[in-house]
């Protein structure tokens, strides 16, 4: 049985799944530039998904899932062995983030502290994605951030 770390805002219903999405994946081998190379990917991703699927993004959308995209990629970079996996979907609604490495350790989720040096990446994706949900998986663990796009 996979252990699982899910945050929700309270009252927030889960939105029902479509079975057609765009996609894209990329896997990183963590050598230098993956990050931006992430970043890029993720950028595509979304121009793609705002022109084929009339996707439309709030205000700070887009700067909030790049941010997303470069936290959790850093984290599968920093603190696992070996590649990591990058997968993007999104309809018109909704855009997931998704991030598979090959540790099996599920992060560390903080109270906010300013003080506090480092250890703020997990608190950043919560605060600007819908859902995460971190959870083992046979390759190690999957981080997903899940974020509602406006209408």
């Amino acid at each position: 049985m996979n252990e699982q770390v899910t945050s929700r805002p309270a009252g927030r219903p889960c939105p029902d799944r479509s079975t057609e999405v765009l996609h894209s994946a990329e896997v990183f081998d963590g050598e230098p530039g993956c990050i931006a190379q992430a970043r890029a990917l993720a950028d595509r991703f979304l121009v793609r998904l705002a022109a084929e699927w009339l996707a439309v993004f709030g205000e700070h959308t887009r700067s909030d899932l790049l941010l997303a995209v470069s936290e959790l990629v850093t984290n599968a970079d920093r603190y696992s062995q070996g590649p990591y996996l990058l997968e993007l979907e999104g309809t018109a609604e909704r855009v997931s983030v998704t991030v598979y490495d090959s540790s099996t350790a599920l992060p560390l989720f903080y109270s906010p502290d300013p003080t506090r040096p480092g250890g703020h990446g997990m608190e950043i994706v919560v605060a600007l994605c819908d859902r995460l949900t971190a959870e083992r998986v046979p390759v190690g663990k999957r981080i997903r951030a899940e974020f509602e796009l406006s209408s």
